[in-house]
Formats: C-alpha cells, structure tokens, sequence
C-alpha cells in the first residue's frame, strides 16, 4: 500500500464509522475499549491459538497496490493486491479475509487473505502469521531460513508432515511458513511448515466433504494394499477401493490391479457424511463387458475361454476379460464320473466350451465341455440293444451295485441283484474296480442316459459269445457259443 495517500486518495480510506447501535452495545459490553482495542484482543487470542477467525467482506474498489473492503458496520479495510496471485477481484465481490492490524490514528483497518504471505520485520511480525523464507542451510535439529533480512529456524519435525531423513534438498528452498514462536527483544524466531500444511489440507478436505457426492468421479493416490482391496487418498480424504470394485474380472489379490503410489480415476460410490466412510470403484468407469455380451455368445456355439477357478460345483471359464460362465460338474465330461473337476481339469487351462444358456440380466451364463464333441450315448440303443452281450470295464462299485464303462462317456449299471444267482454279501465278492467283463444288456434308455446290465442272466443268451465286437456289429445272436475260459467269482 502507498504510504503516500494523497487527499484525492482520501475517498478510497477506510471510514470506521459504527452505527449508532451497533456502537451503543459495544459501549455497554466494553466500556472504554475501542472498537480497535476490541478486535485486537480478539485478534490476539486467534492468533496465539493459531486459528484465525475470517470475515466475509465486500470489494468497493481497486487503487493503485490496494484493494478495499467493505467488512460491514461503515469499516472498510485495505488488502495488498499482490496476495491475489490468480486474478484481483471486481468490486461488488464477496471475499474472505483476515484482520491483521488496526491503525485508529490513520483510520485503516489493515486485512489479508487466509493463508497469504505478508511482509515480514520485526515490527509487523506475530505469532500465527504466515511468511516466506528461503532455506539458507541446515545442522541436525532442523532448517535455517531468511524471512526477509530476519534469520528464523525451523525444526526438523516441523518440515513435512512426516519424517524427514535428508535436509539437504530443501536448502535454497523458499517455504511457506507460520510463526510459531517470537521474541523480539532477543531475535529469536521459530516458524512451522508443518502447521501451514495441515491447515491447507484440513482446508481441502473440508472442501472435498462438501462437494463430494455418490457417482462423482474423484482423482486418488493408493496409499496401502489390504487382502480385501486398497486405500486410496483423493486429496486429504482416505476411501476404500474394495477388491470386488477393482475389476470385471474376479480378482484374487488386489495387487494384480494396482500398486502404492498408482494414479487412479475412481468414482464414489457411497459416502457417509457423519462417519466419513468412503467406498471407491474402479470397475464403475470402466466399460461393462456384459453390455455387448448377447451378440457375442450366442447358445449352440463354440468358443475358447480360460479356467479361472474350480469349485466342487464346477469349472468357471472366463470367455474374455469381465465375463465367466460355469460348466458344471454334470458337463465337463461323458466318460466317468467325477468327485471333483480338478479331477481332470487344471485352472489356467485353455479349453473349448460349448454356450448352452446366456441369462445376461443376472450375468450368467452355463457352459458345457463334454457336448463339445460328439455325443457318445446318440445311437446306443443301436450299438447295444437289449439281450446283446457287451464288454466292459467296472470304473466304480456302491453297495448297489456296480457301474460298467462300455466307451468313453458310456457307462451301465450292474444291480446287485444282477450279478450272481447265489446271494452276494457284497459286490466286491464278485467284481472290483478295474475287472474288465462280459454283461448282458437289460435295457437303454437313451434319453435318461441309463443302460440296465446283467451278469447273472449272461447263461440265458443262447448264442453267448462274450465278444464284445460282435455284440456292437448286432451280430451276437448269430454267432458261434462259447465257453468262458475262466468262470466269474461268485459261482457263475
């Protein structure tokens, strides 16, 4: 501000006329303190708590190096034009402000902007004021600065809001700092970095709470990685990035999508003002791979995917990045029965799948692998009609009976009532697992996939060969008898 206001200039000072109210009642409260000595107790005790209280004030005109304020009751307040960095205000704009000094002899109220950085001396200089050094050097306690022609120290915990190791680079550094600590009558000052940046931060996150919203898409650092997601800082405010938001694709370590320090693009999905809750998405900017997923498959086709997990259910397959289908136990194959897909089935495995059913409002999809091939039970009523003799080999036994692979995918069952016309204790007394036998076709019935089989009633077919080639050509019944080299256990 010009020191030097002349008497045209006289419009722009400020008037700190009160109204005769206004003046009434600061009367009865303060008795003989000065409005000026009312504020600069007030002003004293903000300060020294370190919590500057704003004003809200209204521009009337820019002069020269100086913009003035309005701040209500006929007081009208000066601040330097330099501490509007970006671009200096129009008047009839409301801006926030800090009182700074009261000078009743001039009749200025002297106001800054939150945060701004003043000129510093030993005169202005107080408590809670925010000023600007560069680093000159530093030894093993902290930092040792300039604030204009005044030496100041900062201590090592008062630098960063964590720890600092190395204070070499900071040296020719110029800080935002506050005055932490005064004494003029020995030159002793002692300013915080540290408080500067939590106060900024405290303002940014307070502004960041008022504006955020659910489905607001926010910028965010990762800061950790939990087994069940990351914690992402989006400017002062930690939120959640659970591990099921991370990605269309099931993922089972959250370290295969992100990593600390990652840059990401979130979108909030829910927030709790009172608690402060925060729940990010990643997946949620992300295009939906089910949007196009109809036309791509289609039930009846054939199609590659991967094996991403086994379940004792089934094999999930992931067709492409974001979309699974599961083929259950029933599908993966004709050939035996399975206790478990892993059985057969490794995950990472690439294998072809046939599309059987797309539900793509629920995101499901069935598949199947064994009807990717040919069906083995189409026509086995033909290859083994009833009465025929087949060879086959006992895969497994139950307390009822037991079951006969005849081909791949194709398996009959032995009842134990059907292998032997002595009474059997237990059908391990007559077959194990593994024998390979001759049986005679009860019955098929292709559709349930069931084929009825006999041991018992092999003596009843009376051109009995026990070739199982001949019994698949339908030419059993016309082939020559023969006797069996070795009889069955049980009597037969």
């Amino acid at each position: 501000m010009n020191d030097n206001i002349n008497k045209e200039d006289n419009k722009f000072r400020p008037e700190p006329q009160l109204d005769s109210d206004i003046e009434r009642e600061l009367e009865s409260a303060f008795g003989d303190m000065s409005i000026f000595d009312m504020l600069d107790a007030e002003e004293q005790t903000q300060r020294r708590s370190g919590e500057l209280k704003t004003r809200k004030g209204t521009v009337v005109a820019i002069h020269n190096d100086d913009v003035f304020v309005d701040i209500g009751g006929k007081s009208q307040g000066i601040v330097p034009a330099k501490q509007f960095e970006d671009k200096l205000p129009s008047p009839g704009d409301e801006i926030e402000v800090v009182i700074e000094h009261y000078k009743p002899d001039e009749g200025l109220v002297l106001l800054s902007l939150p945060g701004a950085v003043k000129e510093a001396d030993w005169d202005t200089l107080e408590v809670g004021q925010i000023v600007e050094g560069v680093v000159t050097g530093h030894n093993k306690g902290g930092l040792e600065l300039k604030i204009n022609a005044i030496r100041a120290f900062m201590p090592i915990s008062q630098i960063e809001m964590f720890q600092v190791d190395d204070l070499h680079p900071y040296v020719n550094q110029k800080l935002k700092c506050q005055v932490v600590e005064l004494d003029k009558a020995n030159r002793n000052l002692v300013v915080s970095r540290r408080f500067v940046l939590e106060r900024e931060l405290a303002e940014a996150r307070q502004k960041l709470i008022d504006e955020l919203y659910e489905g607001k898409t926010v910028e965010g650092i990762v800061k950790t990685i939990m087994p069940y997601g990351a914690f992402v800082d989006i400017g002062g405010l930690d939120g959640l990035l659970h591990v099921k938001d991370m990605s269309h694709r099931r993922i089972d370590d959250p370290s295969e999508v992100v990593h600390p320090g990652q840059h990401l693009e979130l979108v909030v999905l829910k927030f709790d003002r009172d608690t402060q809750k925060l729940s990010l998405g990643l997946k949620q900017i992300m295009p939906d791979p089910w949007k196009d997923a109809e036309s791509k498959f289609q039930p009846g086709a054939v199609v590659t995917g991967r094996i991403s997990r086994l379940e004792n259910f089934g094999a999930f397959v992931e067709l492409e990045e974001g979309i699974e289908g599961l083929v259950p136990i029933s599908e993966i194959t004709y050939e035996r029965r399975i206790k478990h897909p892993s059985d057969i089935l490794k995950t990472g495995e690439v294998i072809k799948v046939k599309i059987m059913q797309v539900d793509i409002p629920r995101k499901r999809i069935s598949l199947s692998i064994k009807q990717v091939g040919d069906d083995p039970w189409l026509g086995a009523s033909v290859r083994w009609p009833a009465d025929s003799v087949a060879k086959g080999t006992v895969t497994r036994i139950t307390d009822f009976g037991a079951f006969v692979q005849l081909t791949p995918g194709v398996e009959g069952l032995v009842h134990i009532s059907e292998l032997s016309d002595n009474k059997v204790r237990t059908v391990s007394d007559i077959v194990n697992v593994g024998d390979e036998i001759d049986v005679k076709v009860l019955s098929v019935d292709e559709e349930q996939r069931r084929i009825a089989l006999s041991i018992k009633q092999l003596a009843t077919v009376a051109d009995y060969t026990g070739s199982a080639e001949q019994a698949d050509t339908n030419e059993a019944k016309s082939a020559k008898p023969k006797k069996r080299k070795k009889p069955l256990k049980g009597g037969l």
